[in-house]
């Protein structure tokens, strides 16, 4: 479904084959409050065509895909600033997020049975645990960490060292910054 005025796409379980735990539409993120109002996943049409060939990557090796934030309106950013201004995890919103742009997206690995393979961490855990090549985590997480790294790279995109599950387009900040209001999303 495209969505009007913007080159956002919605990106649905049953159109890409993946799974959704859109983690800022519930309880169980970092502010412990939704910030979206519906849990909905859309992503710049360009990432999406890169979305769809990591989907297919991982889809050889036997895995599936589960997104935990994509497309992330400039409001929802602000919110997230104000709970927890920390550069190191979250873009400032005057700078401006790839998320905001819909060129990111935070996801994992899932088997075969829908079981999300230990990355060493949960998602959004701003520790240093959570950065990429980090060594003090599990050897078997390190693996799948660097599964998930060569399925995302081979398809196109960027990793930010610091969080193992968000991966960018390369140029994202050439992309336009969207607010809900502009995206006509109903995130907000």
């Amino acid at each position: 479904m495209s969505i009007a005025l913007t080159e956002l796409v919605e990106i649905t379980p049953e159109n890409y084959d993946v799974e959704f735990d859109i983690r800022y539409a519930s309880y169980n993120n970092f502010t412990e409050k939704p910030v979206y109002s519906a849990a909905k996943c859309f992503l710049h049409v360009e990432a999406a065509v890169k979305l769809r060939k990591a989907i297919k990557l991982a889809s050889k090796l036997g895995y599936r895909i589960k997104i935990f934030d994509a497309f992330r309106p400039s409001e929802a950013q602000y919110k997230l600033w104000e709970h927890t201004p920390d550069a190191n995890f979250l873009a400032p919103p005057d700078k401006g997020s790839p998320h905001s742009r819909g060129v990111a997206i935070d996801l994992t690995l899932i088997d075969s049975d829908g079981n999300e393979l230990d990355m060493g961490t949960d998602f959004d855990a701003f520790t240093e645990l959570s950065h990429h090549a980090n060594t003090k985590i599990p050897a078997a997480a390190q693996q799948n960490r660097f599964i998930l790294l060569g399925i995302m790279t081979a398809s196109g995109w960027d990793n930010y060292m610091n969080e193992w599950w968000h991966y960018q387009l390369f140029n994202s900040r050439e992309y336009k910054i969207y607010t809900d209001l502009d995206a006509k999303t109903g995130m907000m």
